[in-house]
């Protein structure tokens, strides 16, 4: 069985680094870079919940941990959805 679970965790590991978003220049740099920003604020406020259950953080850090990756989440469903109009509209245009 730990056999089993050391390839399936190892199987993962490389699937994570092989969908890692590339390095690139230009608009797509940039996009990559706030995606890569919001991974990481996710992460981190993710570890101070974490703290915060086990006692090694302050309440107060934990409501503003909530507070900012839930402004986070909005801000990408905001986006999300623009994204999503403005591509209804390219479908709409005649052609």
């Amino acid at each position: 069985m730990d056999a089993i679970t050391h390839v399936a965790a190892q199987s993962y590991a490389q699937a994570r680094t092989a969908a890692a978003p590339q390095p690139s220049s230009g608009e797509g740099a940039t996009f990559g870079l706030m995606v890569e920003n919001f991974a990481e604020t996710l992460a981190m406020h993710e570890q101070t919940a974490r703290a915060a259950m086990t006692g090694g953080a302050d309440p107060h850090a934990l409501v503003q941990a909530l507070a900012s990756s839930q402004l986070a989440v909005e801000t990408v469903a905001t986006l999300r959805d623009r994204v999503v109009e403005a591509y209804q509209e390219i479908l709409r245009m005649p052609v």
